[in-house]
C-alpha cells in the first residue's frame, strides 16, 4: 500500500483505523467540532435523507479521459458508500461500494477512499487495484480558495427535500490513473478539475413512496459550469423551472490570489444548442450582461459526456442508490458502452468543457472544467414541451 504523495509529515496514516470506544463515541469526538448536544455519529436531524459527502472530478484538457469520484456517510441509515467511474472515448467503468458506516473520520470503503492532507488545500483520492480493472493514486491541490456557494432550500408539500450547504473549489491533478488497457500519467500542468463537499438533507437511500409529492424533488434545467482559466476561475449554477423562475442561481468569479476578493457577476443567463430530437446539448453560451467591467459571455465547447448516472447510484438503478443499505460491506463493478448501449443514456450529464471569454476584463482567456445538465420534465425555452427517456 502506497503513502500520501505529499512531503508534509503531518499527514495522516495511509489507513485510518477507528479505536475502540463505548456508545456512539468515535474519533471525532475528541476535537471541538460539536454543533449539537450529541456525538458526531448522530447528526442534528433526524431525517432519514441527511447527508455528508465528497465530489471530486479530474480530466484531461485534451478529453481524452474523464474521472468522477464520490464518497458519502448517511448517519441516519447508518451507510457509506462510494463510486468511481472512469470514462474514455466511449467506455464508461464504474467501481462501486457501500458498507455499514463506522467511525464518520473513517472514509473508506472497500478499495476506495479519500484523505484530507491539508484542509481545504490538499487532498488525495484513491482506488485500490481491484477485478474491475479500475484503480487511481491522485493527489489534487486547489488552484482558487475554497467558496461557500448559495444554500438550497426546497419545501414541497410542507416536507424540506433540499436543504444544504457546499463547498465548491477548482484545482489540479497529480498521480496516475488506470482503466482498462489504458494508464494515465496525471499530470497538473494539463488534468486540472473541480471538486465540491456537501451535507444536509436531499433525497437519497431506498425509494419513498411517493404520497401527495409524485412531481419529483427537482424540476426545470439544471445547469452547474464550474470552470478554471490560468488565474482565476467561474462558478456558475441555474435551477431554472419551465416557467422562467429560479430557484437557486450563482456568478461569481474567484482569483487563485486569496488576497483578491471574489467578485459577483450579477445574474447568468444561458442559451443552450442542444443536438435535435434529444435533451443534449451539443454547445451553449452563458452570459453575464451585468459583470464588473462590463457584459462578457463564455462559450462552452463540451469535449468528452459522462453519464454520470449509470451504475453510480444517483437514481437510475432501483437496486443501488446513495445511502441504500447492502451488506456489511459489498463491492460491485459495471462496464458499459455507449455506442452498444445508447438506451442507457438518461439523465444528468458531467461533461469536460472547453470555456473561451468573449468579452470583459479577461476577454480571450480559455479554460476548462465541468459543464454539468439534466432537462426534468417541460422547459418551453428549449422546446421541451414532453418528458420522455430521450436522452
Amino acid at each position: 500500500m502506497t503513502t500520501p504523495n505529499s512531503s508534509s509529515s503531518a499527514n495522516p496514516p495511509t489507513e485510518f483505523v477507528a479505536p475502540r470506544a463505548h456508545g456512539s463515541l468515535s474519533s471525532w469526538d475528541d476535537y471541538p467540532v460539536h454543533q449539537v448536544a450529541e456525538t458526531i455519529r448522530h447528526s442534528a436531524t433526524s431525517d432519514r435523507n441527511f447527508y455528508d459527502r465528497y465530489y471530486f472530478n479530474c480530466h484531461s484538457n485534451d478529453g481524452k479521459a474523464f474521472l468522477i469520484f464520490g464518497l458519502g456517510q448517511y448517519p441516519n441509515l447508518g451507510v457509506q458508500d462510494s463510486f468511481a467511474v472512469v470514462v474514455t472515448g466511449t467506455e464508461h467503468r464504474v467501481v462501486r461500494a457501500s458498507r455499514e458506516l463506522g467511525d464518520r473520520m473513517e472514509n473508506k470503503v472497500g478499495p476506495l477512499r479519500v484523505e484530507v492532507i491539508r484542509p481545504l488545500e490538499e487532498l488525495r483520492i484513491i482506488c485500490e487495484p481491484n477485478e474491475f480493472d479500475v484503480s487511481f493514486d491522485l493527489t489534487w491541490v486547489g488552484a482558487m480558495p475554497a467558496y461557500e456557494e448559495p444554500r438550497q432550500f426546497v419545501r414541497k408539500h410542507g416536507r424540506v427535500v433540499f436543504d444544504t450547504s457546499r463547498l465548491a473549489q477548482t484545482g489540479r491533478w497529480s498521480g496516475t490513473i488506470t482503466s482498462g488497457e489504458h494508464t494515465f500519467e496525471v499530470t497538473p500542468d494539463s488534468w486540472w478539475g473541480t471538486r465540491d463537499r456537501s451535507w444536509g438533507v436531499r433525497p437519497v437511500g431506498e425509494e419513498e413512496p411517493a404520497g401527495i409529492r409524485t412531481e419529483g424533488p427537482m424540476e426545470g434545467f439544471w445547469n452547474y459550469v464550474p470552470m478554471q482559466f490560468d488565474d482565476h476561475s467561474i462558478l456558475y449554477m441555474v435551477n431554472e423551472h419551465a416557467d422562467g423562475t429560479r430557484v437557486l442561481e450563482e456568478a461569481t468569479r474567484i482569483w487563485a490570489d486569496p488576497d483578491r476578493s471574489p467578485e459577483h457577476l450579477g445574474r447568468p443567463e444561458h442559451a443552450a444548442v442542444l443536438i435535435p430530437g434529444t435533451r443534449h446539448i451539443g454547445s451553449s453560451t452563458l452570459s453575464f450582461p451585468h459583470a464588473p467591467g462590463g457584459h462578457f459571455q463564455i462559450e462552452v465547447a463540451p469535449l468528452l459526456d459522462c453519464w454520470v448516472m449509470l451504475g453510480t447510484g444517483y437514481g437510475l438503478e432501483a437496486d443501488w442508490r446513495h445511502g441504500m443499505y447492502q451488506g456489511k460491506l459489498v463491492v460491485e463493478g459495471q462496464q458499459v458502452d455507449y455506442e452498444r448501449d445508447p438506451e442507457r443514456l438518461f439523465g444528468l450529464v458531467d461533461q469536460i468543457g472547453r470555456f473561451e471569454q468573449v468579452g470583459g476584463v479577461a476577454t480571450g482567456a480559455v479554460g476548462y472544467g465541468l459543464h454539468e445538465f439534466f432537462f426534468i420534465g417541460d422547459f418551453p425555452k428549449y422546446d421541451l414541451t414532453e418528458w420522455d427517456p430521450a436522452p
